[in-house]
């Protein structure tokens, strides 16, 4: 990174630079974040960004609990700024609407492998959960369940990427990198109220089963409800996969 001592030389001074200085050079050419707050579905939360796009969020209206969870994450120093219009009117609409959207996302510090894992999570609807098997799958890779869990751990920006709305396959919440019960709780906020066993659902009028947070397995009624514990079984039963929520 770029220190106060670098900068002077590079510009042929004698003195070091005032910190300003070398605070403005190193976030216009994104080597430094800057950050403000916004709210989110839960509360206050810290939000940092660079002239690329939102670079972290963290949910906490604790700015000491941001800066320590922004360097682990990004491995770049944050300073306090305001944040563009443009840029600001994305992120509230992606936090309204629980869709990323068109906010724009820096996420230099992952692997390509990770960037996939997110952009597959960020198309999981509000309301609607997936396991983190299906995430492999969309992304081809169905052995790499263990890898996207990992992945989701290090995702700079949630929220905006649902990784909340990722769960184990037996229905189980998960792990969250803030915590389980915030976990619950976000998902909680989207109308999650019943958390149990991920099976599948079919409808004896289309032939169709889906996951049971699909929008469209939530419009089946009780007396053509059929549910499956596998996949397997559902298309044993004649049932063909959801084009929606794609389950297998």
């Amino acid at each position: 990174m770029t220190t106060a001592e670098e900068l002077a030389a590079s510009l042929g001074q004698q003195e070091v630079p005032p910190e300003s200085i070398e605070q403005g050079v190193l976030i216009r050419t994104a080597l430094a974040d800057q950050y403000t707050t916004a709210v989110g579905p839960l509360g206050v939360i810290h939000v940092g960004f660079t002239p690329m796009g939102v670079s972290s969020i963290v949910p906490t209206e604790v700015e000491a609990e941001f800066l320590e969870a922004h360097a682990q994450r990004v491995g770049r120093r944050a300073f306090p700024g305001e944040m563009p219009q443009p840029l600001e009117r994305k992120l509230a609409s992606t936090l309204e609407s629980g869709r990323l959207g068109k906010l724009p996302v820096d996420l230099r510090v992952l692997t390509d492998f990770q960037r996939l894992v997110l952009e597959v999570t960020a198309t999981i609807p509000p309301g609607e959960v997936r396991p983190y098997g299906w995430v492999a799958r969309e992304m081809g890779n169905d052995g790499a369940v263990r890898a996207v869990g990992t992945a989701l751990a290090r995702n700079p920006v949630p929220i905006a990427i649902p990784c909340h709305r990722v769960v184990r396959s037996d229905g189980a919440i998960g792990n969250y990198a803030f915590g389980a019960p915030m976990k619950h709780l976000l998902l909680e906020h989207e109308g999650m109220r019943e958390f149990g066993l991920l099976r599948y659902v079919g409808s004896d009028t289309t032939g169709v089963y889906c996951f049971p947070t699909c929008r469209n397995a939530r419009r089946i009624t009780e007396p053509h409800r059929v549910e499956f514990a596998t996949p397997v079984r559902a298309a044993a039963a004649g049932y063909r996969p959801c084009k929606v929520c794609r389950p297998a």
